[in-house]
This record gives structure tokens, C-alpha cells and sequence, in this order.
């Protein structure tokens, strides 16, 4: 089995970033952003996906957090789909569901090749400290796009915003990790179609 590392950069006029990604980590996690919230659930993508992340960002964030979030969502999707290649071997699909006390998600991933978001989430306050709830959609369909997946993202019920939040985060790396493992039983690409 070949190393499933990538490394990519992107710059741009609003933000300069930079993601290391392993997809046979152990869930180390190293961020410098610039915006502490995103950094928190970045880290439970690694610990619950069992992957090393690392990403550095430098951003416009006198102006707000939205290009940085969306723009790190657009890199590491990118960095995830380098380091999945051609998705020979893999399983294609993941799922979890993920409780934090009274909050409850789901998430469901497809490595198809087809990016499609759909993000069903209601959070009870606009704000998490200072990062505003409506960057996490932001977040996964920069994802989605970059890594041509499909992905739906369901909080089935929650009362705390932060609860809600991590729970989507975890159920997404469990979910992202079950994906890209290596299905022993499948030696080629996991479609009728024989491309992904």
C-alpha cells in the first residue's frame, strides 16, 4: 500500500494556505488559522477520522473568518482527493452518527466524484464564541467541492450551538474515515462505471 499523503497550497488575494494531510495517521493535529473555533473542530476531524492534519493559514480576518473557513474547507478537500488518488480499493462510502449530551448527528459520505452538499442544521445562536455558525456550511461545501463528494450532513436534535457543531464535525471524520479505508475485498475502483 502506498503512502496516502498530500500536501497542497493554495494562494489567493484573500488567503494563503497550506494542508498536510495522512490519511493512515494516528490523528495528530498541528494548526496555526487564526480562527480558534474552526482549529477545535479541525481537530476532531483528525482525531475521530484517525488521520494527520496539518494546516497552516494566513487570511483577511480584519475583514471576517469567511474566506479563511471556506477557504480551508477548499484545500483540505483538495488535499483529501490527492491523497485518495484514483479510489481503487477504497470502501467509497462512510457514515456515522455522533452524540454530545443532548445533541445528535449524522453524517453520510460518498467519494463519488460528483460534489453535492446538503447541510440540514439548526443552530440556536448566530455566534460560537466569535465565529459565526453559517461558516460551517461554508466549510463543507467548500469540501464537497474540492473533493468531489457527495455529503449530507444531518443534526437530527440539539439545544447547545457549540454541541451541535462538534457533533457534525466528529460524525464527519468517523464518516470520512470508513470512506477512504482499504476494503480487502475490493482490488479495483468500487463502481459499475470503473472510474470515479
Amino acid at each position: 500500500m502506498t503512502d496516502r499523503i498530500a500536501t497542497v497550497t493554495r494562494d489567493t488575494a484573500e488567503t494563503q494556505i497550506t494542508v498536510t494531510v495522512n490519511l493512515d495517521g494516528t490523528g495528530k493535529a498541528k494548526f496555526d488559522t487564526g480562527v480558534p473555533f474552526l482549529e477545535h473542530m479541525l481537530d476532531q476531524i483528525a482525531r475521530h477520522g484517525v488521520m494527520d492534519l496539518e494546516i497552516s493559514a494566513k487570511g483577511d480576518l480584519h475583514i471576517d473568518d469567511h474566506h479563511t473557513v471556506e477557504d480551508i474547507g477548499i484545500t483540505l478537500g483538495q488535499a483529501v482527493a490527492k491523497a485518495v488518488g484514483d479510489k481503487a480499493g477504497i470502501r467509497r462510502y462512510g457514515h456515522a452518527y455522533v452524540p454530545l449530551d443532548e445533541a445528535l448527528s449524522r453524517v453520510v459520505i460518498d467519494f463519488s466524484g460528483r460534489p453535492l452538499l446538503t447541510q440540514k442544521a439548526s443552530f440556536p445562536d448566530g455566534m460560537i464564541g466569535r465565529f459565526a455558525t453559517t461558516l460551517i456550511h461554508e466549510f463543507f461545501q467548500g469540501f464537497c467541492n474540492h473533493a468531489l463528494t457527495t455529503l449530507h450532513i444531518d443534526n437530527l436534535r440539539g439545544a447547545n450551538s457549540h454541541h451541535i457543531a462538534e457533533t457534525m464535525f466528529k460524525a464527519f471524520g468517523r464518516a470520512v474515515r470508513m470512506a477512504v479505508e482499504h476494503d480487502p475485498r475490493m482490488s479495483g475502483v468500487p463502481s459499475t462505471k470503473g472510474v470515479l
